[in-house]
């Protein structure tokens, strides 16, 4: 009997795209294939691409060229293989395969047409497919933690993002399909789930008829999970119902993802979301004001075509006035097939690199403040890594989100994967120091 092929992968881009990395290995596996981590090894590496903006294709690419000269047999799957299915055969000779976002769960079958020497294209126009509980999955994360997905795709059309031509409109899993995952992860010892989509707050509206996010807080808190993080939570989604369920469920944290992207009316008009300008401050302050302890992220997008002065100078204000714990600031990246690739007054990059460096020096004594907040506090922090050669335990507090915000430096002793007591000793811009409380 012929023995099955080693296979590698590389995971580039969001979190969205790590879990469809991880049901890959986990049906891979369950197919007896043999995955390793070193790609040198393999027969086969799949490589999950991002496609978002221009930085992340030119990071896909990189891979690509790199995995092409070393003459590996290459499987492309994700939003780049969605997005230019046809460049990707022709330009690659070592491409055996390229896989849409809305066919990972074929790969198996794919792999054994690409084994009888078949080059093959498994990508559906309209991605409709979403894995839930039954879909084998290899977690990739730090034993701690776990992304849940609870809907794919997207209904809005931002003129700037490309995700709904990638991803397909929005599908949501029923309540009792995430429970059920959410209860497996709780029973492998995951302390923390992140509940992720594109827009987490229209979760469930186009399977009620409402949304649900709400009932679906109040159901994961019956879950022995201790944090609940959301993310990707459009303001004005946090309705009343909504923030009763978060102050309702003690293991729902008070971290309020809110992708707002910028403050001006103009700039959000012309961005398609005209809905977002009369809301951004009512909504911020009433959320701060139901919830004291909340914590606020978000990300903004400066020079977008017809960006001013005046506009960008709205922003920095807006920054300033609401006092965010962590902002992300990305610059416009015109993306083909978006309106806004084809809208005038497009700004050089040399004025949005330096809109975006001024609005981080904005925010950076402001997340150095609130990072100082936690001074003298003792506060829950989850361990994830520790540095071999010091000996430092390195975790996150609720207040920070893997990936994205700050880190805790701890020492001490402690579990992997833990949940422990920290008293907070001193703070920087990003990051938090402190020991472990006996």
């Amino acid at each position: 009997m012929a023995t099955q092929p080693t296979i590698a992968i590389s995971h580039l881009g969001c979190e969205k795209n790590r879990i469809d990395t991880e049901h890959i290995l986990g049906l891979l596996v369950q197919a007896g294939y043999q995955v390793d981590s070193n790609e040198e090894l393999a027969d086969y590496v799949i490589v999950n691409t991002c496609s978002f903006i221009e930085a992340a294709r030119e990071e896909s690419v990189r891979t690509l060229v790199e995995l092409a000269d070393a003459k590996k047999k290459i499987v492309i799957t994700g939003c780049m293989a969605q997005h230019f299915q046809e460049q990707l055969l022709d330009e690659l000779p070592e491409a055996v395969a390229v896989v849409g976002t809305g066919d990972y769960h074929k790969i198996v079958d794919v792999i054994k047409r690409v084994e009888q020497g078949e080059r093959v294209k498994e990508i559906s126009a309209e991605p409709t497919y979403i894995a839930d509980e039954t879909v084998p999955r290899y977690r990739t994360t730090s034993e701690g933690v776990a992304y849940l997905r609870v809907a794919e795709g997207c209904d809005y059309r931002c003129a700037f993002c490309i995700i709904p031509h990638l991803r397909g409109n929005q599908r949501s899993r029923t309540i009792e399909s995430i429970i059920t995952e959410a209860q497996q992860l709780a029973d492998q010892g995951v302390q923390e789930i992140i509940l992720i989509s594109q827009i987490t707050t229209n979760y469930g509206l186009d399977l009620y008829g409402e949304p649900k996010l709400a009932e679906l807080l109040r159901a994961l808190g019956k879950v022995d999970i201790p944090w609940i993080r959301m993310h990707y939570a459009y303001p004005t989604g946090l309705t009343p119902k909504v923030i009763a369920a978060i102050q309702d469920t003690p293991n729902v944290l008070p971290y309020l993802d809110l992708p707002l992207q910028h403050s001006h009316p103009d700039v959000l008009r012309a961005m398609n979301r005209p809905w977002q300008g009369r809301v951004n401050d009512q909504i911020i302050e009433k959320l701060k004001t139901a919830i004291p302890d909340a914590v606020l992220r978000t990300t903004f997008i400066v020079g977008f075509p017809g960006e001013t002065e005046e506009h960008f100078e709205h922003l920095r204000e807006f920054v300033q006035c609401h006092q965010f714990d962590h902002v992300g600031v990305f610059t416009f990246s015109p993306e083909a097939g978006t309106p806004a690739y084809e809208l005038p007054n497009q700004l050089p990059q040399a004025v949005m690199d330096a809109r975006r460096d001024a609005l981080m020096q904005v925010q950076q004594p402001i997340s150095l403040k609130q990072n100082q907040k936690s001074i003298g506090n003792v506060v829950d922090v989850l361990i994830e890594q520790q540095n071999p050669q010091t000996g430092e335990l390195i975790g996150r507090s609720s207040r920070f989100a893997p990936e994205v915000d700050g880190l805790v430096y701890i020492e001490g002793d402690a579990r992997l994967g833990s949940l422990i007591k920290v008293q907070i000793t001193d703070a920087d811009i990003y990051d938090l120091y402190g020991y472990v409380l006996e």
